[in-house]
Order: structure tokens, then C-alpha cells, then sequence
């Protein structure tokens, strides 16, 4: 496998994103959406787990606007990341994926018929979002406590099928946001797949975090690869 940095042009500037690319070529592609920590050594190295799987694995510098390229958050001060989580609306998080997806259409080494999502704590949102309005085969959703405030609306939306990774411990997403969720998506008669790892806190799959849990990362990895494998 290689990895670049290429830049992407959106409508509001020049978004750094990372690339990983597999062996074979033409690929599938996914999408790896950051935490609120950005585009940091332990995304890049999601995005090459996923290319050595066969993907070409693409990483987009979200925090673009507010944020210099390379951005990498401390996951001891988060509050400090507000000022750029803060500009990421549904409407900008639109266009730049968009960008993105352009940028798959014109890459000879790409599938543009075969995309999937996954998106880490902030990224759980983004992929869930993300599937509201691309043409995605799957979207994969890790610990996105945001989908608690936006979940009565963008359920209906959903369009491909849906896997939701929650963490039990997760102090920020209760059960009953869980069950809320489950029951939107359910009452809007969407395909998806939910799991919850009891003994798991919120950021259990990175191994950077405090919070890592290793059998729940695992199972969960394990699980990722079978369900896109299905869809993409």
C-alpha cells in the first residue's frame, strides 16, 4: 500500500485530506471520518488498516476552515477544539463530502459506484449525516453522540444500510438515547445494525486513548470488515 496528502478544493478553500491506497487498483473507497481530534497519526493509521483490507481510504481534514493543515488536537484539552467543531453544520459537512466525492469520481484508482462511510466520535455524526446525502453503499458510525440531538430528523433520511457502534460506559450516550435512536430509525422502517460493547467507553477503538479497550476494538474491527464486506 502508499499513502499521499493531496489537497481537495471545496467551495469555502483548499481541504488537506490523507490518502491510503491498496495494492489493486481500481478500489471501493471509504471514507474515514476524524474525531474532534482531527486528522491525527491515529486516523491516518485507521485509513491504512482499511486500505490493507482493499480499500482506498480517504481521511478529509474537516476542521479546514478554522484549523491549519496537519491539525492534530490534544485528547487532554478537548474543549479547546470547540472553535472548529463549532463550523462544522450539516450545510458544510455537505459540500465538503461532496468535494470529496468529486475528487473519488475523477481518481482512476477509485470505484466511484462503491463508497462507504466511517466516522469516529465526532466522524460517528459526520457518517451518519453523510449518509443523508451521498450516494453511499454503507455507513459506519462509532460512538456518534451527536446523533442524539439530530437523530429525529435525519433518521427518515438514512439511505444505505447502517451500522451503529455505541460504547456502554459512554458517559455522554445513555441507553435511552441508544433505544431513542434505535426506535427512529426502527419507526422509519431503516436497515441497520446496532451494537453496544458493555464494557466500553466512549473512544474505545483508539488505541492513543486512555479509554482503549482492546477485546471491544477487536470485535468491533472484526465486525466493521464483515458488514462492509456485505454491502461494498
Amino acid at each position: 500500500m502508499s499513502t499521499e496528502t493531496v489537497i481537495i478544493k471545496t467551495s469555502h478553500g483548499e481541504m488537506q485530506t490523507f490518502v491510503a491506497y491498496p495494492d489493486t487498483s481500481p478500489s471501493p473507497c471509504i471514507l474515514v471520518l476524524q474525531e474532534a481530534f482531527g486528522v491525527n497519526d491515529h486516523i491516518k493509521d485507521v485509513a491504512i488498516r482499511f486500505s490493507k483490507e482493499g480499500y482506498l481510504a480517504i481521511a478529509p481534514e474537516l476542521y479546514y476552515r478554522t484549523a491549519p493543515p496537519g491539525f492534530s488536537g490534544s485528547y487532554e484539552d478537548f474543549m479547546a477544539l470547540k472553535p472548529h467543531f463549532s463550523q462544522l453544520s450539516p450545510e458544510n459537512l455537505q459540500s465538503d463530502l461532496n468535494a470529496v466525492i468529486n475528487w473519488i469520481r475523477n481518481n482512476p484508482k477509485a470505484i466511484p459506484d462503491r463508497i462507504a462511510s466511517i466516522g469516529y466520535c465526532l466522524g460517528g455524526w459526520v457518517s451518519f449525516l453523510a449518509n443523508t446525502f451521498l450516494d453511499l453503499k454503507a455507513s459506519v458510525s462509532y460512538y456518534g453522540s451527536r446523533i442524539v440531538q439530530t437523530s429525529e430528523e435525519y433518521s427518515p433520511k438514512q439511505k444505505a444500510p447502517l451500522l451503529l457502534v455505541w460504547a456502554g460506559k459512554d458517559r455522554s450516550v445513555k441507553l435511552t438515547h441508544i433505544a431513542a435512536i434505535s426506535d427512529s430509525l426502527k419507526s422509519a422502517d431503516k436497515n441497520f445494525v446496532e451494537l453496544t460493547f458493555s464494557e466500553a467507553e466512549h473512544g474505545f477503538f483508539c488505541d492513543r486513548r486512555g479509554a482503549y479497550h482492546e477485546t471491544s476494538a477487536k470485535q468491533a474491527w472484526a465486525i466493521t470488515l464483515a458488514f462492509l464486506k456485505e454491502y461494498i
